[in-house]
């Protein structure tokens, strides 16, 4: 017994001590490889999808075939380790990602860095800031819900940022999957000109691999995990549909790429080369989405989509950026930057992700221009401050590895740099230039917020500084109306989340309060203000007289306010412009009529007058904000709400409940579909009537339905809610006044 326990503990050791000897060999292979990387074998990519798609799955797998990992865990893993790129403990109890975690990795000798962003909604910044900086992303949807709400919102998103993608249909293990009905959905919801590239050989519990549809060949994926490809002949019973479908891909190809669409016409068939390269090249114009197939969680398909990464994404060099170079005070033009991986240019960096680590605050820099080395100066070119790198590391989730250099098209993280998300950085300030910033949604949701323990009040200081720095769309600020703290952010789980990472990391525990919509006041119709501000009361006076119009907006800028000077002549003399744009937007902050603030409103400033001796800025300040509350009593104004896209999804039997259910919550259901035995629900939904709705979904459904949502616009509330709102908006005043008189 005694010998058989000495053998058992040998082999743990043997065991430990081998996967720690691989682990540093692993280590000393990437550092000494990817600062010598050239600039076409480096791919910048993120993985984005909706909500339970499989993005941390296949990111998982990925470092695990390329050797970046020696060993795979699962997102909700039973061994208690959970997904290397879910470091966060609260991301791996809950299978959820909720910051977006950067990784580096060797492919057939090229530089693949990796970020992968949340699938939530009320992460999607995560999503904004790494789309803003990469060259390339992965779009993975599931094989069994197809293209879904937030599919849409990254689909957006990567449009605003120009950024060509790849689909991966994923999951083709789980009952009742169709990549097919996928395919359809990327082309009639997203416009994508998609086409498969690879075909699966048998669906769920059949899976065996898949048919490579531009080599002609079946890939099948063996040994305990995936790790070797075996090619062969395409079955027998699958060469018809790999024919039509070879056929359909050359078609959609040959709309996109000049090249084969002379060969379509000519009736010559393509090469597997000339197939290979028009794909790139109508991926880099994001005219064709090739579509990849496998199931990441079974280990089938995640190699040839590695393949097809380094085939079709563009390097660094392949992807114009651009930086805007001030010529004079408000005049910029745009400037292309130079990515070749030498110091020929200056240094240019944009900060896109800042994150408090155990050696303080780390920021994330994405190098677009030259080279930086470890003790250089950078300067922030927002505020001009100058700044030592004394810390140089590249990221592999929440570990660091340190490098000596960095050139163009790497992503690295510096220590000890106090500046913003979405600042440049250079090494020569005289260039004057400065990166596009990023997306910032605007909060849709606020709570009270306040330390449960008076005692815990500096670490809830310190956690609210710390969290609102990364993360621009969480928002704290002090209501002076209610006499509390504010946090507002996009959703209930968004603000859920920062409570319970409080407690955490700052042992604060702290109490929420009823959520709080952010409603909007706006007005109905134009209407005309002419407002003059006099005082006098011995010495210099005040004297300011404003003309114009106050116009509503369109609904697709309801949520802007414009201020447009009109005035000709010197009547306003043009350095009091400013301060009545500044009386005008004070004003909006808190409406006259609930408190809100004031949007979607045009400020046309036509005249006025000014006195040579008592005009100052105070004084337009003040006439503005009198020319506002002149336009609020003479016009009619209107609260609105967010509407929120919901998307509901269910078994067949519960469907009259959860039509009734959105009914009640005076949602307008937009479109429905059905797929084997399940049913999807879209609808437009006021979000102050979609509180609560997670358990009672739930409840009705036997805990079988789920849904998600994403802010879709501003729209005017219902008589019923603009009245709620402005009686108890104006009961704490009428009360005040009627306390003021009574003292009197």
């Amino acid at each position: 017994m005694a010998a058989t326990g000495s053998c058992s503990l040998f082999n743990t050791l043997h065991t430990s001590w081998h996967s720690w000897h691989l682990h540093l060999k692993l280590l000393a292979r990437f550092s000494t490889s990817v600062g010598t990387v050239p600039l076409e074998k480096i791919r910048n990519i993120g993985i984005s999808a909706h909500i339970d798609s499989g993005k941390t799955t296949l990111t998982e797998r990925i470092l695990y075939y390329t050797g970046r990992i020696y060993e795979m865990h699962e997102v909700r893993g039973k061994d208690g380790v959970g997904a290397v790129m879910d470091s966060m403990e609260l991301e791996r109890q809950r299978g959820i990602t909720i910051q977006s975690a950067a990784t580096y990795t060797m492919w057939k000798n090229h530089n693949i860095n990796i970020i992968d962003t949340p699938g939530h909604v009320d992460f999607t910044v995560e999503v904004e800031r790494a789309l803003r900086v990469l060259d390339g992303a992965i779009l993975v949807l599931c094989s069994v819900g197809g293209v879904q709400s937030q599919t849409l919102t990254v689909n957006r998103q990567m449009k605003r940022y120009n950024v060509p993608c790849l689909a991966f249909i994923n999951k083709l293990d789980r009952m009742g999957a169709n990549p097919y009905r996928v395919l359809h959905q990327m082309r009639s919801k997203l416009h994508h000109n998609a086409a498969f590239v690879q075909i699966p050989i048998g669906l769920e519990s059949n899976t065996k691999g898949i048919i490579d549809l531009v080599g002609q060949k079946a890939l099948y994926f063996e040994g305990n995990f995936g790790n070797t490809v075996r090619e062969d002949e395409i079955p027998a019973d699958m060469r018809v549909e790999a024919e039509e479908r070879h056929i359909e891909l050359i078609e959609h190809l040959s709309n996109a790429d000049e090249v084969i669409g002379e060969l379509f016409l000519e009736e010559k068939t393509p090469t597997e080369e000339q197939l290979h390269a028009g794909i790139h090249r109508a991926c880099l114009q994001q005219t064709f989405t090739p579509v990849f197939v496998g199931t990441a969680l079974k280990n089938k398909g995640v190699q040839p989509l590695l393949d097809g990464v380094l085939r079709y994404l563009p390097n660094p060099g392949q992807v114009k950026n651009f930086a805007l170079h001030q010529i004079s005070e408000g005049e910029e033009e745009k400037m292309l930057l130079n990515s070749a991986r030498d110091n020929s240019s200056p240094f240019v960096g944009l900060a896109f992700k800042l994150e408090a680590g155990k050696f303080g605050q780390l920021t994330y820099i994405r190098v677009y221009q030259g080279c930086l080395k470890k003790g250089e100066n950078i300067y922030n070119s927002r505020t001009g401050k100058k700044i030592k790198v004394s810390r140089l590391v590249q990221m592999h989730s929440n570990n660091m590895e340190d490098v000596t250099e960095v050139f163009a098209g790497d992503i690295c993280a510096v220590f000890g740099i106090d500046c913003a998300s979405g600042d440049t950085f250079t090494t020569n300030l005289k260039l004057n230039i400065s990166m596009e910033s990023m997306y910032i949604p605007e909060p849709v949701i606020s709570m009270g917020i306040k330390p449960k323990r008076s005692k815990d009040s500096d670490a809830f200081s310190k956690a609210i500084s710390r969290f609102t720095k990364e993360d621009p769309t969480y928002r704290i600020y002090w209501d002076n109306d209610v006499k509390e703290t504010v946090a507002c952010g996009m959703g209930e789980l968004h603000l859920e989340i920062y409570a319970q990472r409080m407690e955490r990391e700052y042992g604060c525990e702290v109490e929420m309060g009823k959520p709080k919509v952010a409603f909007r006041e706006t007005l109905a119709s134009p209407v005309e203000f002419d407002y003059l501000h006099k005082k006098q009361s011995g010495g210099s006076g005040q004297f300011g007289r404003v003309i114009g119009v106050l116009e509503p907006l369109s609904p697709e800028e309801n949520t802007k306010v414009i201020f447009k000077d009109e005035t000709m002549g010197t009547n306003i003399p043009k350095q009091f412009i400013p301060a009545i744009e500044k009386g005008f937007k004070a004003v909006c902050e808190k409406g006259f009529l609930t408190g809100h603030k004031i949007t979607g409103v045009l400020f046309r400033v036509q005249d006025g007058a000014s006195h040579m001796v008592d005009s100052n800025e105070i004084s337009f300040i003040l006439a503005a904000q009198g020319a506002m509350k002149q336009a609020f009593e003479d016009g009619a104004w209107i609260i609105l709400e967010p509407i929120m896209s919901v998307e509901i999804t269910a078994p067949d039997e519960f469907q009259g409940s959860v039509t009734s259910q959105m009914n009640k919550r005076h949602g307008i259901i937009t479109g429905t579909d059905a797929n084997e035995g399940w049913f999807t629900i879209y609808c437009q939904v006021p979000l102050n009537d979609m509180f609560g709705y997670a358990t009672e979904l739930r409840s009705s459904t036997q805990g079988k339905g789920e849904f998600s949502m994403e802010y879709s616009c501003y729209a005017p509330a219902r008589a019923d809610v603009m009245e709620g709102l402005i009686n108890e908006f104006q009961e704490p005043k009428e009360a005040e006044d009627t306390k003021k008189r009574s003292r009197r």
